[in-house]
């Protein structure tokens, strides 16, 4: 099968790329806000993102409700902002449900222009290694796939080594998105890429928002065969990036200037790792299993002035006791995390039109 992507989004994405998870900005009746969305796009393109992750956890999954119907213009909003802003950049659609919904969703994406689909898992919580390696096969055959490790506290499901070691045998998995918030889990698929012989054509993007500086400067040697292979995440795919993303990119650029070189991780960079950490804690609500994830980045991004407020398309999704505290604790500790000036220079002009 030939594989069906620009050459320059394949090319990127296998350089490695900062990628914001897209949120969903709403009006207070709960009704698409068009202008703050694609304010939003600006954004994370003008802050240096090499690409857009949308219809993804972050955007909602009740995006797809029929009573919001709202999959197809957020998908389109992203798409036509991109096309005209960074026309380069990658363009990455979540992809849901069992596979007559995952193959329209696919060809909804490609159709409108997307480059890959990252590939949720999540709506086959019974299925097999083998059901699972042909859900995906059938929907690389619409449009290449980023492989994707949900994390279970948020609706992701186990998938063990050998599922990833067969996926990597698929021509159409063009990335994998590795985000079990689990370094044993983690492990697992590093291993499968490196014995897949594949190691140089399928990218590893950490998606572990608990261990993103680390993730990124750490070479991970697997021995395979008589030798070993050395891999390492090229780039991010992250919520916790859909705020503060012009600092989010400037991390990343350190991060990858160190790889680049080679030698030790100065102790200071590992030392922001754990500060990145702390914060994405008090952002995604750790401490109470993550039920203010959503309700986190919206709050920060309301706080940044784009959106009006944490409204959701779930009316029970909000803070959780104590979150908005941990929030207002993280901002005044760590402001060099934070991106404010930037927005606040050019927030007026994204939200233009």
């Amino acid at each position: 099968m030939a594989l069906r992507v620009r050459a320059e989004a394949l090319d990127a994405l296998r350089r490695g790329q900062a990628i914001p998870a897209h949120p969903l900005a709403l009006t207070p009746e709960r009704r698409l806000d068009e202008r703050r969305q694609r304010a939003l796009t600006r954004y994370y393109l003008a802050a240096g993102a090499g690409g857009i992750a949308v219809g993804v956890h972050t955007t909602q999954f009740e995006v797809r409700d029929p009573r919001h119907a709202l999959l197809r213009p957020v998908l389109a909003l992203a798409a036509e902002v991109a096309k005209v802003e960074a026309p380069n950049a990658v363009r990455i659609a979540g992809i849901c449900g069992a596979t007559p919904q995952a193959v329209d969703e696919t060809r909804l994406a490609r159709d409108l222009g997307y480059d890959v689909g990252l590939v949720s898992l999540a709506g086959l919580p019974g299925a097999s290694d083998d059901d699972l390696v042909a859900h995906c096969r059938t929907v690389s055959e619409v449009l290449p796939i980023m492989g994707f490790y949900l994390q279970p506290a948020v609706g992701g499901r186990f998938l063990s080594r050998g599922f990833w070691r067969s996926l990597c045998e698929l021509e159409g998995l063009v990335a994998i998105k590795v985000a079990p918030f689990s370094r044993y889990l983690t492990l697992d698929v590093v291993r499968a890429v490196a014995e897949s012989g594949r190691a140089d054509e399928i990218p590893l993007y950490t998606g572990n928002d608990d261990h993103i500086v680390h993730d990124l400067v750490t070479p991970f040697r697997v021995p395979v065969g008589k030798g070993g292979v050395t891999l390492r995440f090229v780039g991010g795919l992250l919520g916790q990036w859909a705020v503060w993303t012009r600092r989010a990119v400037e991390t990343f650029e350190r991060v990858r200037a160190v790889a680049e070189r080679g030698g030790a991780v100065p102790a200071e960079l590992l030392s922001l790792g754990e500060e990145v950490t702390d914060a994405n804690r008090a952002i995604f609500d750790a401490d109470h299993a993550f039920a203010g994830c959503i309700a986190g980045i919206q709050e920060v991004l309301t706080r940044s002035g784009f959106l009006t407020g944490r409204w959701t398309l779930d009316r029970r999704a909000n803070l959780s006791p104590g979150q908005r505290e941990e929030i207002d604790r993280i901002y005044a500790l760590y402001p060099h995390l934070r991106d404010d000036a930037f927005v606040a220079e050019h927030v007026d002009e994204w939200m233009a039109s």
